[in-house]
């Protein structure tokens, strides 16, 4: 006799995205049911299903109608978004997503506060929080062995080729919602806010380099300063060949603690050290989708676990509006060179 799984779960958008997602779900087989797939392109559908053996739905309107299903994940473009999500949040589905939730911080806001309404449980997919690493150094911050935080720096000197952003739509504002901050560097930001508390100011550039004929940008640097006192700065491009590991470094007044990809190091002031995690793959180089699997595992295991005890996933959609903030505000300094208030949200 098997168990019932915790929840039926439809995958609706299979681009090359949702490759670590549909990996995850083979592995979680049992657990969580793919009760099936949609793709606006037929052919995409059937392949996936040849491939992994998950049933194929005909259309949105099918997978909202579906009595067996419980909720969606959604790997679609971001422009794509807000319609399912009405569609599905009237159906009663509850909602993962890949980030980011819309293309700006009111179309994010919008869909947050749909799903409220709706009573619909909107979980967002930052794997990098639940990597072993993450999860160590949450524990250390909330322990207060770092001490008080004072500087903070993120580093994501990833590579795309121009081949990558030769597809279409790739890097356009009206598709994707802008370049480097919003499809890479939001993972690690949204991670580092996780870790730190909310943003208030910034001041930054944007740009795009000679390495990519693109509409948004390729690099992004800004000063930060945190609510908790801490300042700190970010640099993010995909424009480092062959791409490096993105770090997150946080200084405290006791101790320094280093995320390098996968791998947490943490040195105290006395000569103690501690180390966590693995470095691994996280798809900063030519390869987007060169990292393993675990992580999505993870996200979409605590989503339906969520999904089945009525409560929140981990990731909420209102959380992640704190890094849709810290990009609009990154984004609106560049183009006012000004210091820029991060909107309290």
């Amino acid at each position: 006799m098997t168990n019932k799984p915790i929840a039926n779960l439809a995958v609706i958008g299979l681009g090359m995205a949702t490759k670590p997602h549909l990996d995850a779900l083979a592995e979680l087989r049992g657990k969580v049911n793919v009760s099936g797939v949609f793709n606006r392109t037929r052919a995409k559908a059937d392949a996936i299903s040849e491939t992994f053996g998950f049933p194929v739905f005909d259309s949105i309107d099918a997978i909202a109608a579906d009595p067996h299903t419980d909720g969606v994940l959604i790997a679609t473009p971001p422009n794509q978004r807000a319609q399912i999500v009405t569609k599905m949040a009237t159906a009663g589905k509850h909602i993962l997503m890949e980030k980011p939730i819309e293309r700006s911080l009111q179309a994010a806001k919008d869909i947050v506060t749909e799903c409220e309404a709706q009573d619909i449980a909107l979980g967002i997919v930052f794997q990098h929080r639940l990597r072993k690493a993450s999860l160590r150094l949450r524990e250390l911050m909330a322990q207060g062995a770092l001490g008080d935080l004072a500087l903070v720096r993120a580093e994501i000197p990833w590579w795309r080729d121009q081949s990558y952003y030769d597809i279409a739509g790739r890097g356009t504002y009206a598709r994707d919602g802008g370049g480097v901050l919003i499809s890479q560097a939001i993972h690690v930001m949204d991670l580092m806010l996780s870790l730190t508390g909310p943003a208030t100011s910034v001041q930054a550039l944007t740009a795009t380099t000679r390495m990519h004929e693109m509409e948004s940008e390729d690099f992004a640097t800004a000063g930060v300063r945190f609510a908790n006192g801490a300042v700190g700065s970010i640099v993010a491009t995909t424009a480092t060949y062959p791409g490096e590991q993105e770090r997150l470094v946080l200084d405290g007044t006791k101790a320094t603690a280093v995320l390098n990809g996968g791998q947490l190091t943490v040195t105290w002031h006395d000569g103690r050290t501690e180390t966590a995690g693995d470095i691994s793959g996280t798809g900063g180089g030519a390869d987007p989708m060169a990292f393993p699997c675990d992580w999505h595992r993870d996200v979409i295991e605590d989503f339906a676990r969520a999904i089945h005890g009525k409560h929140q996933p981990s990731i909420t959609g209102r959380e992640a509006l704190r890094v849709h903030a810290l990009i609009e505000a990154i984004t609106r300094s560049s183009a006012t060179h000004t210091t820029v208030e991060v909107e309290n949200v």
